[in-house]
């Protein structure tokens, strides 16, 4: 495991510090080492002038999708006529992604301290934590950190003595992809099917059991006790590029990559710096050839547009791709494209939950074309009819998974197009698809 490197100039370490320090684990150890400081002085202020510190903080959803989260709380009523609700978003599903299940397993009270400031502000009395259910070790983890913390009176009726309700429950997923999706979570929580739901109304307006909620990222919610303590304006400071795009990230990188890890960075990071200095760059004798630096759902890049690429939402756009989830999926030049776009696809179809006619048939189909390619029956119109499935499944579905497949897909042929038409032209028969 790559944990932050410190002797890093331009590297400010604050969601990982305690990555690999046991003793962060517990109660007593977070206390120790500061722990809810920020909860206190949220408390100790207006619901509203939470909301606001968070808004001048700038810091956007980390889970991927990018929203503003002190513009999202504030979508909130402000009046409680019922139950308002706060989820944490703790499925991590995507491929390359496996930064918030570090955040669970080595300093669990850094996500209770976040949920219970974004539950004082959004004046939510029920947290539930949706965990994927085969992160067992996480589970356990945030279990005992919340009997802990419901013990010392952080959590239950009386928050820290400071008069209101905050319980955290952990939900646990049975390992849908979809279930990531906010819509889809809420679904699950309820019991039912984990279908994505049509928008409006959003979850905001009527969400858990039709009633006011809030879905947040384990890593979002990690970094707002940091934001209470230092100040909005402080965290906003924390940027080497757009004013867009501030505090840190962590980056999960692996693949073709010396030291595979977590690695936290502050926003606007050379993407070159990450994969070459922090984590190693390739192994020896290889070079690289693509990437993927928001996990397995965004646009792949060149080795050439890797290096000049910027980690924040704007400098990945302008690279050609998405910042995500953060999760860098390195592939060097012995890496097979067709064979590894195959798997992608696979994945794809696997988890559609087959409520969209464009998503439940657009992935099976662009998966049969990816495997008759790979067994060596391809034909070179194939590559035009995978992009032209591509338009028909983009934009077109309630949530964004046939977008995710079509386009990785399109990003490979576009970038990588001679690869695919060396197995129309050989004839030859790759990888098994």
């Amino acid at each position: 495991m790559g944990y932050p490197h410190p002797s890093h100039p331009r590297e400010t370490v604050l969601l990982s510090r305690y990555f690999g320090d046991a003793e962060a684990r517990g109660y007593d150890g977070w206390i120790k080492r500061g722990g809810y400081q920020g909860l206190e002085k949220a408390l100790g202020t207006s619901r509203e002038q939470v909301i606001e510190e968070v808004k001048t903080s700038g810091i956007r959803g980390r889970g991927g999708a990018g929203f503003p989260a002190g513009m999202k709380w504030s979508f909130m009523p402000k009046e409680r006529n019922g139950p308002h609700y706060l989820c944490c978003n703790a499925d991590e599903g995507e491929p390359g992604t496996f930064k918030d299940r570090e955040i669970m397993r080595w300093t669990p009270h850094a996500l209770i301290e976040g949920c219970a400031i974004a539950a004082y502000a959004i004046q939510a009395e029920q947290v539930y934590i949706y965990i994927r259910g085969e992160f067992t070790e996480a589970i356990a983890i945030m279990q005992r950190a919340i009997d802990e913390a419901r013990a010392k009176g952080v959590l239950g009726p009386n928050c820290m003595g400071r008069g209101p309700r905050i319980e955290v429950m952990i939900h646990r997923g049975a390992g849908a992809y979809i279930c990531g999706e906010e819509t889809a979570l809420m679904n699950s929580i309820e019991g039912r099917r984990g279908n994505p739901r049509i928008r409006p109304p959003f979850p905001a307006q009527a969400g858990l059991w039709g009633r006011p909620t809030t879905i947040n990222n384990v890593e979002t919610l990690s970094a707002v006790p940091h934001i209470m303590v230092k100040g909005g304006a402080w965290y906003k400071g924390l940027s080497l590029s757009s004013p867009k795009s501030t505090g840190t990230k962590l980056f999960s990188v692996c693949g073709s990559i010396a030291k595979p890890g977590n690695y936290e960075v502050t926003m606007g990071f050379p993407l070159k710096d990450l994969l070459f200095d922090l984590a190693g760059g390739m192994k020896p004798g290889r070079r690289l050839k693509a990437v993927q630096p928001g996990g397995c759902s965004v646009p792949f890049i060149t080795a050439q547009e890797a290096e000049g690429a910027l980690l924040d939402y704007e400098g990945c756009v302008a690279a050609g791709t998405q910042l995500g989830s953060g999760g860098a999926i390195v592939y060097d030049d012995s890496v097979d494209i067709v064979y590894q776009v195959s798997r992608l696809a696979r994945f794809y179809a696997h988890e559609s939950c087959a409520q969209c006619t464009q998503c439940r048939e657009g992935t099976a189909w662009t998966l049969r074309i990816l495997q008759r390619i790979l067994r060596g029956e391809g034909r070179m119109d194939d590559l035009g009819l995978l992009l032209d499935l591509g338009e028909q499944m983009t934009g077109k579905t309630i949530c964004v998974l046939s977008d995710s497949c079509a386009v990785v897909v399109a990003s490979a042929i576009q970038k990588f197009r001679p690869d695919f038409e060396a197995y129309v032209r050989s004839g030859r028969s790759g990888a098994a698809g």
